[in-house]
């Protein structure tokens, strides 16, 4: 189990993530805007712009023993259901550090997290680029299961 940190230990783990996130919004080109605080102390939002995604969003949060993470995929499919949450589970197994979930609004969200002893500049940029991957990878073939009659034609 995760040990929960100490608030001097997240206030520093906090400036080692403002500070890589500052780089990547100066030296990143697909890192559009990076926004702290919006939603509370201690969380972050990066909009990102991709080719297939278009621009997407990934919230993060560090709390005490986790910095969580998460990215608005799509909406609820329309049809296909169970071939599309099949599609999905079947890329849950290949991915690390994140899997697919239905959220709010039966919305499909790429979630997860990281152990804060784990958190440092290498670890962020593998995960801020295996998200950006990932949604570009699978985004446009969900899109083609859950809506699959806008896409006839």
């Amino acid at each position: 189990m995760t040990v929960p940190v100490d608030p001097n230990t997240l206030d520093g783990l906090e400036a080692v993530i403002d500070t890589w996130l500052a780089g990547e919004l100066a030296g990143n080109p697909v890192v559009l805007a990076v926004d702290g605080g919006v939603d509370g102390p201690r969380s972050w939002f990066v909009r990102m712009e991709g080719e297939e995604r278009g621009v997407f969003t990934t919230r993060f949060w560090l709390r005490q023993r986790t910095l969580r993470y998460e990215t608005y995929v799509m909406p609820a499919p329309e049809e296909n259901h169970g071939q599309l949450y099949e599609h999905l589970l079947r890329r849950n197994a290949r991915l690390y550090g994140a899997a697919f979930a239905i959220g709010d609004e039966d919305a499909i969200y790429l979630m997860g997290q990281l152990d804060n002893a784990l958190i440092g500049p290498e670890e962020l940029d593998r995960v801020l680029g295996s998200i950006y991957a990932w949604v570009e990878q699978f985004f446009r073939p969900a899109m083609r299961i859950g809506f699959a009659s806008r896409f006839k034609g």
